[in-house]
């Protein structure tokens, strides 16, 4: 019996113990686990701890300055409070909400932005049960693991409803929660930079220990100081990159949030006027910034000057302002909405004013203004008339059609199927004209015949006009683009168009003539301004250009920084003719305003000796027949400094009184350039 007991007694000893062996052997197990993880993982684990990453950060600096030629500032950088937020390395949504909101409390922020997309976001986001709930288990264990699907369920299944119970302060705080958001890790972004009130500032300023990543600091905006002046040229300045061009961009090192050029000067320079970033090293460990160490310091932009005479400009805008105004008080002008008028340096191709003024009515104020439209002298075309031609007559001379002194009878063709084409002048006689009196009494007869020549064609009085068009077209064409017509005078700025190419092959011969008189194809102010410029200075084709220099920015010693690049007048072509040539047009331009039968006579009287040519072009606006004005001119006649390219279209329509809108303004703005020249203005 006792033994029995001891034996059991012994058994139970026996299984006690090899318990207790057991836990002791995993207790040593998992005690040389612990130690193999401390001694030989250690270090690596510390290593990881203790790792660093070094990010490099840019930080936009402001763009360059834009003067025009005599100095005066035209574009500045005007300083401007502003609210950032640099995004953490490790960025936590619930930690970015709080942010938000706390911010949310201390200043206004616009909610125009916010997309349904955004407020679907953010509704998730507070709403995360409800969210949740609005997926069934099922679809939630079909989806396990597929986060994006998921999220994508929530987001299709949130009502309008669900979205109606985001209140005022709600919309304000996902303003603000969108720009905390919208960046990258360790980029700075704008959370508010317009109309920042001192009471922000300062209590923003006041609670940034409670706000991390949030900073108070100083941005800019531009200045225009000349107000409306010259502004659809001077071009604009966009918050943030283009979506079809922020590859582009990207490439070339901007952030998405980065200002850049969008229009016309600010465009075209954008590589001169966005100045080098500030670049620093962000040291991080876990996503905490340690160490902040300045790799390079910022520039500002380079500084822009203008080739464009800004007490000039004025003046031209305010000339063709009075003119539409003057005219638009006569009969027959209901149509008449707007005038251009280009200056430009013959020899060196600068822009000394360029200016467009459209007259419209004004929805929001009511009432018709004026807006300016400067860029019209190169992103519009219209058909020109006579003013052309000076290139008709030189085509004649190469082409070897007419030659100097040349003489034809004014007479009016009479073309089967087509009514009479004559001259303004001589509606049924006959009046001989050499290339000197064509031009002086503007004889479109003169420049039929010539282009009758070029088309080897024939003229028999009541038959059918017998002309190889393709060919008149095709020289002609070819030959006027020498002077810059129908073809991009290369002009420094963006979007500048060629003009309207009528179909030669849907063209009939009666096309051909009107082509030769201006009447055809159509021109821009600049490219007219460019082939006045071509006849002015004895026969270079200069490329227009509106940016003389590239300068530095000044270091705070000087008002102007140094030259690092100076606009050297460039020759795109010389016309194929002799000087003779030349010359012979530039003595019948200069016929134009002094001959008694000149059609420009009414400059006779001018101090500055002009030489020019009108033209007159009869044309279609909105179903209407109109009346486009144009005129060409350049001064002094034997020492060119100024040229000049007026056109005014739909002046007025057919059949009503003429005016003489283009002379107008043409003696105007030449008077204004020798006034200011001699310093008539400034004493005035």
């Amino acid at each position: 019996m006792n033994t029995k007991k001891e034996k059991k007694k012994n058994h139970v000893s026996f299984r006690m113990n090899m318990l207790f062996f057991i836990v002791f052997v995993l207790f040593s197990l998992l005690i040389l686990r612990l130690g193999v993880i401390q001694i030989v993982y250690g270090e690596d684990a510390k290593r990881k701890i203790e790792r660093t990453e070094d990010v490099t950060v840019s930080y936009s600096v402001p763009r360059g300055k834009i003067y025009d030629r005599n100095y005066n500032l035209v574009v500045d950088n005007e300083p401007r409070r502003a609210i950032t937020y640099t995004i953490p390395n490790k960025s936590d949504q619930e930690e970015t909400l709080k942010v938000a909101e706390r911010l949310a409390k201390m200043i206004d922020k616009d909610t125009d932005k916010i997309t349904e997309r955004d407020k679907i976001d953010f509704w998730i986001l507070k709403n995360r049960d409800k969210a949740l709930a609005k997926v069934t288990k099922k679809e939630r264990e079909k989806l396990k693991g597929k986060d994006d699907e998921l999220y994508k369920l929530q987001r299709e299944r949130v009502t309008e409803q669900d979205l109606a119970s985001l209140t005022d302060d709600d919309l304000e705080v996902l303003a603000i929660y969108r720009e905390l958001t919208g960046g990258y890790a360790l980029t700075q972004q704008m959370v508010k930079n317009e109309d920042v009130s001192l009471e922000e500032f300062a209590r923003v300023n006041e609670h940034l220990p409670m706000l991390p990543g949030i900073d108070t600091t100083t941005d800019w905006e531009r200045k225009y100081t000349y107000d409306e002046t010259l502004r659809s040229i001077l071009g604009g300045v966009a918050d943030g990159l283009p979506l079809e061009k922020i590859d582009y961009y990207m490439s070339r090192g901007y952030s998405r949030n980065d200002r850049v050029g969008k229009s016309y000067i600010e465009l075209q320079y954008e590589d001169v006027l966005r100045g080098q970033k500030e670049k620093v090293k962000n040291v991080t460990r876990s996503g905490s910034v340690l160490e902040t160490k300045l790799i390079s310091e910022g520039e500002r932009g380079k500084d822009l000057i203008l080739t464009i005479n800004m007490d000039l400009q004025k003046e031209v805008d305010k000339i063709l302002e009075e003119e539409i105004r003057k005219t638009k008080a006569r009969g027959g002008t209901g149509l008449l909405d707007r005038a251009f008028a280009v200056m430009m340096d013959p020899h060196t191709g600068e822009i000394l004013a360029m200016s467009g003024k459209q007259y419209a009515y004004d929805e929001e104020e009511k009432r018709y203004k004026f807006s300016d439209f400067a860029a019209g002298n190169f992103t519009t075309s219209y058909v020109v008339g006579s003013a052309v031609k000076g290139a008709t007559v030189l085509t004649g001379f190469m082409t070897g059609v007419n030659h100097p002194d040349k003489w034809i009878t004014d007479e009016p063709l009479h073309i089967k199927g087509t009514q009479a084409k004559s001259s303004h002048f001589n509606r049924g006689g006959y009046v001989p004209v050499n290339d000197y009196m064509a031009l002086v009494r503007s004889s479109n007869v003169y420049m039929y015949k010539t282009a009758i020549a070029i088309g080897d064609g024939q003229y028999r009085r009541g038959q059918s006009l017998i002309i190889n068009k393709e060919k008149a077209f095709r020289v002609m064409r070819e030959h006027f683009s020498q002077f810059g017509l129908g073809i991009r005078t290369g002009i420094d700025l963006p979007g500048e168009q060629i003009g309207f190419r009528g179909d030669a092959a849907l063209a009939d011969a009666g096309n051909v003539l009107d082509y030769a008189i201006g009447q055809f194809d159509s021109y821009t102010p600049l490219q007219m301004v460019q082939y006045v410029s071509t006849i002015a200075n004895g026969g270079y084709r200069i490329q227009p250009h509106v940016v003389k220099e590239i300068r530095d920015p000044a270091d705070g010693k000087e008002e102007m920084g140094s030259v690092a690049k100076e606009m050297e007048p460039k020759v795109l072509n010389r016309i194929n003719a002799p000087e003779e040539w030349i010359n012979r047009v530039q003595r019948g331009f200069r016929g134009v305003f002094t001959e008694p039968l000149g059609t420009g006579r009414s400059f006779a009287g001018e101090p500055y000796r002009p030489a020019g040519k009108t033209g007159t072009a009869e044309t279609v606006d909105r179903g209407t027949k109109v009346w486009n004005l144009s005129l060409v001119a350049y001064a002094p006649y034997d020492n060119p400094e100024v040229a000049v390219a007026i056109v005014v279209p739909s002046a007025y329509y057919v059949g009503a009184t003429p005016n003489n809108v283009n002379m107008d303004i043409g003696k105007r703005v030449l008077r204004a350039y020798f006034d200011l020249k001699n310093g008539k203005k400034k004493e005035k």
